[in-house]
């Protein structure tokens, strides 16, 4: 297929369409909106200015900053120039920017608004930077000064399809990050292959998923280009509720642990068996699934997505039943982003990853190893050819995930190859599928199971139980779902306990990626004294009763 790269398929939107509202970016309380003409004309003085401080075609431009209509005007005219963006996240710590920056050899950063400024200014920072125009920011240029004093640029780079278009980090969840390095053409399959999900005609989205990561820079700004899409940009934590309904999406692309918080917002307000009476109802249900619609800001919201982790069939079934159809969606900084997802949207696929993009083609190895291969995935990883040639299987990419098909054609995710353990017994245990069955539990809202060297598998549990729910309720609860759970298990696979973790797993206390993934390594390394304590204690074994045993921080939860 002959594909338009993005930034050619931007300049044609924006010749077509100069004056049709764009990029919507809150400001003080207010919103500032950007036409097509306008992020055209600074997207060129961004080039400009590039070029004026003795950047040259090919030079790497790195940016660190949370969602920002500048974001998407710097990345524009970083690829306007001829340069390569890499983007790095907000959350990235001293020693990640440091190493981002100069692992790509980036020769200048744009920066923005983070929670905080602290790692910024312990990174090993040696490049000009420029500032986006938000208060605290330091920098060695002024993002409105510096544009002010630039004459776009007429005549901007042309970059061939197999160029590269920028240079995405993956997070470091075992190890320092690699670059994947994306060209022009890996995007626009991806984006050509999205946009048949979206609902036709103009849509609107809002942008608060970190643009470091390949599926909102994938789904979103480069979507933009592709279909006709206003984006709305979230201005804080605080304000998401309302920046939402402000926007009222046509479409909304979540994370598990998002989701999770949407249904404990809605939950926090009505208990769920009155919920589901309600909804049973003929024509009462259809009311009330309307007003908690709109009361989440999803009034005439069509499609609903989510990706990044896997995401429990339960709690799917759960918004289904809202009128809300979440297509889970696979993909990888590796492949672009969304290469497989359950849309158009069938019931009876929850819990699966859907199908694949019609761009690529899926297959397992002899293992069971899911192997990808189409014009949306990679073409190397930067300054590493021992990673690239490792990575393929022939002109197959070893995606590391485990998964099987479907009779009916879904694929379904069973886990992460690394993370197989082998138990004391000498049985080999994927944690993924059991969490996912965990995840039926609407108090669990992060779970990571983990086994090595155990008897029998034992899952850690952070809940989201607010003060209205007794330990007592939520003891009973947990204990029912360990019954339940380990009744639709293998011998092997049986939890022998439930550990409930009162202090969140976070990107700040290092047990999550900056894409909110489980490092598993950290959970473990933090808890696994506790567990082999106990479970010399225990013996780890089944005691046919249920008891419960706090301490500080810990809940035990026996079998």
């Amino acid at each position: 297929m002959d594909y338009i790269g993005p930034l050619q398929q931007f300049k044609q939107r924006a010749l077509a369409t100069p004056q049709q509202p764009y990029l919507h970016q809150p400001v003080d309380g207010n919103w500032k909106v950007y036409s097509w003409g306008e992020v055209d004309d600074l997207a060129r003085r961004v080039a400009s200015g590039l070029q004026a401080m003795g950047l040259e075609q090919g030079d790497r431009v790195a940016l660190l900053a949370k969602n920002s209509a500048e974001w998407l005007i710097a990345d524009i005219g970083i690829a306007m120039a001829g340069m390569i963006s890499v983007p790095i996240y907000a959350t990235a710590g001293a020693n990640t920017i440091s190493y981002v920056l100069e692992h790509s050899d980036s020769k200048a950063l744009f920066v923005g608004k983070l929670d905080s400024q602290s790692a910024l200014a312990a990174a090993n920072i040696d490049v000009p930077t420029i500032g986006f125009p938000y208060a605290g920011i330091e920098a060695t240029l002024s993002w409105n000064a510096w544009l002010a004093e630039q004459t776009p640029i007429e005549v901007t780079a042309d970059p061939g399809l197999d160029d590269a278009f920028t240079i995405v980090y993956t997070s470091g969840s075992t190890g320092k990050p690699k670059g994947v390095v994306l060209t022009s053409r890996n995007l626009a399959a991806a984006s050509n292959d999205v946009v048949a999900w979206l609902p036709e005609g103009h849509n609107r989205i809002v942008s608060y998923l970190p643009l470091a990561h390949i599926t909102e820079r994938s789904m979103v700004t480069m979507n933009s280009f592709y279909s006709s899409i206003e984006i709305f940009y979230n201005d804080s934590l605080d304000t998401f509720v309302d920046d939402l309904r402000h926007a009222n999406p046509t479409a909304f692309i979540s994370v598990p642990r998002l989701w999770a918080k949407f249904q404990s917002k809605v939950l926090d307000q009505i208990p769920d068996k009155k919920l589901q009476r309600l909804l049973s109802m003929p024509f009462v249900g259809k009311r009330v699934a309307k007003k908690i619609r709109r009361q989440l800001g999803f009034e005439d919201c069509e499609f609903f997505g989510s990706g990044s982790a896997p995401i429990s069939p339960e709690l799917l079934r759960w918004f289904h039943r809202l009128g809300v159809n979440i297509a889970e969606g696979w993909g990888m900084s590796e492949t672009s982003g969304a290469s497989c997802t359950n849309q158009p949207f069938k019931a009876s696929q929850l819990g699966t990853i859907g199908t694949a993009c019609k761009s690529v083609e899926l297959r397992t190895s002899a293992s069971g190893e899911l192997l990808i291969r189409g014009p949306s995935v990679f073409k190397e990883y930067y300054k590493n050819p021992q990673a690239t040639a490792e990575a393929f299987e022939g002109d197959w990419f070893k995606t590391g995930d485990k998964a099987v098909q479907r009779s009916d054609g879904a694929w379904v995710i069973v886990g992460r190859v690394k993370e197989q353990f082998k138990t004391a017994k000498g049985k080999y245990v994927a944690p993924v599928p059991i969490e996912s069955l965990l995840g039926s539990n609407s108090f669990i809202e992060q779970s990571c199971v983990l086994g090595s060297g155990l008897p029998q598998p034992v899952a850690l549990v952070v809940t989201n139980a607010g003060s209205s729910v007794s330990r007592d309720e939520l003891n009973q609860s947990l204990a029912a779902t360990l019954e339940s759970v380990n009744a639709q298990l293998e011998s092997h696979q049986r939890l022998s306990n439930i550990v409930v973790c009162e202090e969140p797993w976070t990107i700040e206390n290092d047990m999550l990626t900056p894409t909110l993934k489980l490092k598993r390594d950290r959970i473990e390394a933090r808890y696994r004294q506790l567990i082999e304590n106990e479970v010399a204690y225990s013996g780890n074994k089944p005691s046919g009763n249920t008891s419960v045993q706090f301490d500080n921080k810990i809940g035990w939860i026996t079998s």
